[in-house]
């Protein structure tokens, strides 16, 4: 099921609280005190059915430049505002702060109404003239209006149809599969424990899933929690997708311990940052901002240091990190004087650090480039690779269906390919100058060369080895072939391979391996490499032997002895044990007692 949710705005005491008693026959004041006072001071929600069938759930946010905070929490999830000046008072000073918050917000889609028609029946035109040019720089500057008297019930089902009207020329709301609800409020119901509100604005959440709720402690303080029960519009629902008020009875702590502002999020679905670039999106000149600014996202209010790139880009440093992604939308308030600043759009939730002089500039121009939602491409081509899911993360839309151009698929990484072609070179050379500084050495670990490169994951490694034109011998890279050529020792070792090559059992004495200048680690390096062929006790032959040894084994009387097989073979009791040893050792031979064995069939 899918709510339509739409917002009040207005000055104090315009009539927003009336309209929506009228609109909904439900009392959104939640406190005797507002209901005494006829003053809204906290948020209140109210429901109702339109015309059409739509669902709609209406936040009644205060209008009293006390509560900007308040009206700022209500506000800012939802993508629909009713818009109230009334007709007897005209556009007064906390009109043009709601008015600046739309704009902040980026509200495209509303209603205007000219409240209390029947104070000032012969100002309804002026007023309505009047709004409009106030609304001019807004998303609401073309929005249908309506004269409305509230009390005596005029108006009442003309504003109905117009805000159905506005309701029916809405986009599907995008169910990105991942919840996230800012909470409005928390309270304890007997019976049900704790309860959470909020507007649904991604996701959508079933009873019995877990959620993280995220609060002034940041990541390392989010606590899990479990939905025990939905509801919306006073009924109860297994299910609630986008956009929808929702009340969410859960398991896992106490209404104390969760306020306005914690956020309720799908687990390990969300990125959070303290680090966010912007581009102004209304109000002053970020130029202008002073540098301490209280930054609203979502129920949400933090302190916040602004660094301006120039004039419509700049660096957030908040105060704790939050569930950020592209896209989003801030408000920017004064601190002091709580006075709207403007808004701003979210172009980067996970920006580069800012070393080098002149980096701001440099950025500045990179952020005046980017898509407000997000470029795949952009993004591989700036961080070199990137997980796919990542990309989804941080909230950057675009077909990640295949990859962008200039972009390689490894697993599940994109590449830029300007990256691929530097790792492809680092690698190669890596192993070369390996190679050139010492011939016999096995060549770089797999290790060393994943650090070397500095991959983001392990599993990168393989295909660039694959692609570098390299292979994996016993956990070290080199070049193919390599095998072929031992350096200084090459000589040597192919001295003794036309030796073994006349007499393959005639393992060649300490003296005789010494002469040739063959030590321990010029014979392990041919080894290695598949030249030789290394036995205990110093014995070495080639790798063939162990098969010719078997072609002449199998033509003796089964069993046979130690005596007999060095006798075959043509060689020493040096050699012959080893040799036996090692076809034992490999299964070819099985030895039965002390001095006979036998051809394993």
């Amino acid at each position: 099921m899918t709510d339509f949710v739409v917002a009040t705005a207005g000055h104090v005491d315009h009539g927003k609280s009336t309209l929506l008693r009228a609109l909904t026959g439900m009392e959104a004041d939640r406190w005797a005190e507002e209901r005494r006072r006829g003053l809204t001071i906290d948020l209140g929600f109210v429901w109702t059915t339109l015309p059409s069938g739509r669902a709609v759930a209406f936040v009644d946010v205060p209008g009293h430049e006390r509560f900007i905070g308040n009206m700022l929490a209500g506000l800012g999830p939802v993508p629909v505002v009713c818009f109230l000046v009334a007709a007897d008072a005209g556009w007064q000073a906390q009109s043009s702060e709601h008015r600046d918050a739309v704009a902040a917000l980026g509200i495209r889609h509303g209603l205007l109404v000219v409240s209390r028609a029947d104070r000032a029946p012969d100002r309804v035109a002026e007023v309505t003239a009047q709004a409009r040019a106030e609304l001019a720089d807004t998303g609401l500057r073309d929005a249908p209006a309506v004269a409305v008297a509230a009390l005596h019930d005029t108006g009442v089902e003309a504003a109905r149809s117009a805000l159905d009207e506005v309701l029916g020329t809405l986009p599907t709301a995008p169910d990105s599969g991942r919840v996230r609800v800012w909470v409005d409020r928390s309270f304890t119901i007997t019976g049900a424990g704790t309860v959470l509100t909020g507007t649904l604005a991604a996701g959508t959440v079933h009873t019995g899933d877990r959620l993280d709720v995220l609060g002034a402690d940041g990541p390392a303080g989010a606590r899990p929690l479990v939905v025990r029960g939905l509801e919306s519009r006073g009924a109860p629902h297994t299910s609630l997708g986008p956009v929808n008020r929702v009340a969410l009875n859960v398991r896992g702590a106490a209404a104390e311990d969760i306020r306005r502002g914690d956020v309720l999020l799908t687990p390990g679905a969300w990125p959070t940052s303290r680090l966010l670039d912007i581009r102004r999106s209304g109000g002053a000149a970020l130029t202008e901002a002073p540098e301490r600014v209280t930054v609203h996202l979502g129920t949400v209010a933090v302190p916040a240091r602004l660094r301006p790139f120039d004039a419509e880009h700049g660096r957030l440093t908040l105060s704790r990190a939050l569930p950020v992604v592209t896209g989003d939308r801030l408000v920017l308030r004064h601190p002091g004087t709580r006075r709207v600043l403007g808004g701003a759009l979210v172009l980067d939730a996970e920006p580069p650090a800012l070393r080098r002089r002149g980096a701001g500039d440099r950025r500045a121009t990179a952020l005046a480039a980017m898509d407000p939602a997000g470029d795949p491409a952009t993004e591989v081509a700036r961080r070199g690779a990137v997980r796919r899911s990542h990309l989804d993360r941080l909230g950057i839309t675009g077909d990640r269906s295949s990859p962008p151009e200039g972009v390689l698929v490894l697993d599940d990484w994109w590449v830029h390919e300007a990256t691929h072609a530097a790792w492809l070179e680092q690698l190669r050379t890596l192993v070369r100058d390996a190679q050139l500084e010492d011939p016999l050495a096995p060549g770089p670990s797999l290790g060393a060369a994943r650090d070397h490169l500095r991959l983001p994951d392990p599993g990168l490694l393989a295909p660039l080895v694959s692609a570098a034109g390299l292979v994996q011998e016993h956990g070290h890279l080199t070049e193919p072939g390599r095998a072929e050529d031992l350096g200084p020792a090459e000589a040597a070792v192919a001295e003794l391979e036309r030796r073994l090559g006349v007499d393959p059992f005639a393992a060649p004495e300490a003296d005789d391996l010494r002469d040739l200048g063959l030590g321990q680690r010029e014979l392990a390096t041919a080894e290695r490499r598949g030249r030789l062929l290394r036995l205990r006790d110093g014995v070495v032959l080639l790798p063939t032997a162990p098969a010719l040894a078997m072609r002449t084994l199998a033509g003796l009387p089964q069993p046979f002895t130690t005596s007999q097989a060095r006798q075959a073979l043509g060689t020493t009791r040096r050699v012959a044990i080893p040799l036996l040893e090692h076809l034992d050792g490999r299964g070819w031979t099985r030895r039965l007692d002390a001095g006979h064995r036998q051809v394993c069939r």
